[in-house]
């Protein structure tokens, strides 16, 4: 028997394929929990098109084009599943109304796994009896939904817009926006708010802080995600966070760590902004990464990565972009607390195809082996990042090892 012993395998830089195309204004690419072919795309102006092995079908899971606002920063702006979708068949959407007010709206799916039931809509009782959270503005409006690994479901809310938050809302403990809310869908049909307020939630309870408050002093939180623990990760919660127009920032949070005050308006990333008024609570919480408007305009949030086709150099950095068309990776060390520290930030954008190929990215995906995608706005494509593989180079010094 004859034994060569090879060199190991070089690493590989990423690549960039398209996976599907012809979207108009796509904002999100979200798995189908039940059938690993299959994923959603959202497209801003208020169809959920599907995808099954990479060509886009015909018929829309949902189209909602007739009872939102559009577009700027308005639309239909997040879809997220529940965790018990398999049997409950219940979704989640999140958009600005024809008032351009946010609606987080619950509906669940037909018989057809492919399409939704339209006639299934409630939307969720957030604040007051309009089931609607009023925006004074028309951007900064958030709108990402996800599933964190307890359970809850987190709304990602904008400062109501205009600039430098006016109102001070993103500290006003009586307000929703500006804030990352924390709710428990969990609920039957038949209740009236459709959800409830978990009961560790950090400010339940408080005379002047709403229920429903996960954490304080958001901008507009474009993209976060959960390290899924599932595939080994921390279950932290990772949020970009767009910034007025000195800083872009990246907010790390441990699993379970709720009640921080990330500082909008005080503080712009690690820089003071307006303080005017106080900090609704101190400290202000740091980012564990920001970058000046040289390096971009408006943070794209991403994911750790937790899958195997890109290798193990790629595993456990978070990966995210700018709108601009750049992409980037962090390595993150984890501390015995939890806390993150990133460094060794590396760009990708060349081996992508490059910011002119790219255009505006406004979202990452995920697939149900948590490889990623990219979410090209401008383009209408779905990019699917890989590696390619590599040919290991003829080793020398081969040796006979004989039986």
């Amino acid at each position: 028997m004859l034994v060569l012993l090879l060199a190991g395998r070089a690493e590989a830089q990423l690549q960039g394929q398209v996976y599907a195309s012809g979207f108009q204004s796509p904002v999100a690419f979200v798995q189908d929990p039940t059938d690993r072919t299959v994923q959603f795309v959202v497209q801003q102006a208020g169809r959920i098109r599907v995808v099954r092995n990479g060509t886009v079908l015909p018929t829309d899971f949902l189209n909602l084009s007739s009872a939102i606002a559009c577009c700027g920063e308005r639309g239909l702006l997040g879809l997220a599943f529940a965790p018990d979708y398999e049997s409950s068949g219940r979704l989640f959407v999140n958009f600005t109304n024809g008032d351009s007010d946010t609606v987080v709206a619950r509906f669940t799916r037909s018989s057809n796994p492919l399409i939704a039931n339209p006639s299934s809509r409630f939307d969720l009782q957030l604040e007051g009896a309009r089931r609607v959270i009023t925006q004074p503005f028309d951007n900064h409006n958030g709108g990402h939904l996800a599933f964190g690994p307890d359970g809850y479901l987190y709304i990602g809310l904008g400062d109501g817009g205009s600039g430098n938050d006016p109102d001070h809302r993103a500290q006003n403990p009586s307000e929703l926006l500006g804030k990352m809310l924390r709710i428990d869908i969990n609920v039957s049909d038949a209740d009236a708010f459709g959800y409830r307020v978990p009961a560790d939630n950090p400010f339940l309870g408080a005379n002047s802080a709403r229920d429903e408050i996960w954490a304080f002093g958001l901008r507009n939180p474009w993209r976060y995600s959960f390290d899924d623990a599932a595939r080994g990760g921390t279950g932290a919660l990772v949020i970009g966070d767009v910034g007025q127009n000195r800083r872009e920032e990246i907010n790390y949070e441990p699993r379970g760590a709720g009640g921080r005050n990330y500082g909008w308006r005080n503080r712009e990333g690690t820089l003071e902004n307006v303080t005017s008024r106080p900090l609704a609570y101190q400290p202000a919480t740091d980012p564990i990464f920001d970058y000046g408007r040289g390096d971009g305009v408006s943070v794209t949030g991403g994911f750790v990565y937790r899958g195997a086709r890109l290798g193990a150099a790629f595993r456990g950095r978070y990966f995210f972009a700018d709108y601009s068309g750049r992409v980037w990776s962090l390595a993150l060390s984890i501390d015995g607390a939890g806390e993150a520290r990133a460094s060794d930030r590396r760009e990708h954008t060349a081996e992508l195809g490059g910011s002119q190929t790219l255009g505006t990215i406004s979202s990452f995906g995920v697939d149900a082996d948590g490889e990623l995608y990219l979410v090209l706005h401008g383009n209408g494509r779905i990019i699917r990042i890989t590696a390619p593989l590599v040919t290991p180079p003829v080793p020398a010094g081969l040796k006979i090892i004989k039986p």
